[in-house]
């Protein structure tokens, strides 16, 4: 039994590495969501017409109450 396990082992090693899908495209896939993720928030930041400050003091008004 330890012989045949040995022997199953041994071809096994052998046998030619294939890449699956991670190894072919996983960087890609990487740099693609990376590049996207970048140039959303890139419009979020440029084109949402936000002002910037750290203080909100002045800027935020209460709307008027309405019955």
């Amino acid at each position: 039994l330890a012989r045949g396990i040995q022997h199953t082992a041994v071809r096994q090693a052998h046998r030619k590495y294939e890449p699956n899908f991670h190894d072919k495209y996983g960087n890609l896939v990487l740099l693609g969501g990376a590049t996207a993720f970048t140039a959303v928030w890139a419009y979020v930041f440029t084109q949402a017409g936000m002002e910037w400050g750290l203080s909100p003091v002045g800027r935020i008004t209460p709307k008027e109450w309405r019955e």
